[in-house]
């Protein structure tokens, strides 16, 4: 996200170095942190304003956006007024209108209920299946890592290093099916020996 240096290398996106430079990734952490005083059409576009664009450009960029995230009803209300999963898509929207193509997500359905969480997932490959936008989905769940995935990087050591790079041969339109499938539990025993 450039708000650290790294201890050695480069970040390139698209051959560009953005080592050190903010506001070319976005993010979104465990918790929504959407601020209480400010409605959720506001909160929204925060990222957009912070960047310098007016707010009547933000809103326009944010158009059609409420009902494609699933929270059309949720524009003038605030955030005390949500259940756990509308604000997180409130925040995944706000994420996605301040990325240029990439957003990192650290464990963003973690606080969620495991019922509301189950449906954060499925929301999540759907949104992935409509709107152009790589993630990196940082968790320590296995089954949603191989769940939401289409390839998984497993750390470890301090530093962290890449022990290992697993493939999730599935398309999206397959995950409902997969979860269930022996494919699956093998991919969770293999996840499972490697953090042992």
């Amino acid at each position: 996200s450039g708000l650290e240096m790294p201890d050695n290398g480069n970040v390139l996106l698209d051959n560009e170095d953005i080592t050190g430079k903010p506001g070319k990734i976005s993010y979104m952490l465990q918790k929504d942190l959407l601020l209480p005083h400010k409605k959720i059409i506001d909160n929204v576009v925060l990222g957009l304003i912070v960047k310098g664009i007016s707010k009547k450009e933000a809103y326009k960029r944010s158009e059609g956006l409420f009902e494609a995230f699933g929270i059309e009803e949720t524009k003038e209300l605030y955030p005390n007024q949500l259940s756990g999963g509308m604000r997180q898509r409130a925040a995944f929207l706000r994420t996605y209108l301040s990325a240029e193509g990439v957003a990192l997500l650290d464990e963003p359905f973690s606080a969620l209920d495991s019922i509301t969480k189950a449906n954060m997932h499925k929301w999540y490959i759907e949104m992935m299946k409509k709107i152009e936008l790589s993630t990196i989905f940082i968790t320590h769940d296995i089954e949603e890592a191989i769940y939401l995935s289409d390839r998984i990087y497993v750390l470890g050591g301090n530093p962290g290093t890449i022990l290992e790079e697993i493939i999730i041969d599935k398309s999206r339109d397959e995950r409902e099916e997969f979860m269930m499938s022996t494919e699956f539990l093998d991919y969770k025993k293999m996840l499972r020996n490697m953090l042992a």
